[in-house]
């Protein structure tokens, strides 16, 4: 069984980086390498979320989803320094929409 911790890691990190990569792609209209650069990621791993090979947890609270496009515009207007900041800012807004409980109790998802 994973800790609190290692879920956060392997399965809610990856989805957070997913959501704002696509909302960087999809709504202020970056490459997929322009927000590579923004989130300190390979290109690589942008086009694995962008495809769902990574990233496959689905999160569906729209309050939450809204945060994430909060954080892709100022990532996208303020670039790679704000990255950091709104991807720990997004945890504990995740934490705080308790998905993370839902995902605890499930044990790994879909």
């Amino acid at each position: 069984m994973k800790a609190p911790c290692e879920k956060v890691i392997w399965f809610v990190l990856p989805a957070i980086r997913k959501e704002l990569v696509r909302a960087l792609v999809e709504e202020h209209g970056l490459t997929q390498r322009e927000a590579a650069r923004q989130l300190g990621l390979s290109d690589a791993a942008v086009s694995q979320y962008l495809s769902k090979k990574r990233g496959r947890l689905e999160i569906k609270d729209k309050a939450f989803l809204a945060e994430v496009s909060r954080s892709a515009k100022r990532i996208a207007k303020e670039g790679p320094k704000a990255a950091d900041g709104e991807v720990c800012r997004l945890c504990g807004a995740f934490r705080a929409c308790r998905a993370l409980g839902e995902l605890l109790d499930k044990g790994k998802p879909k």
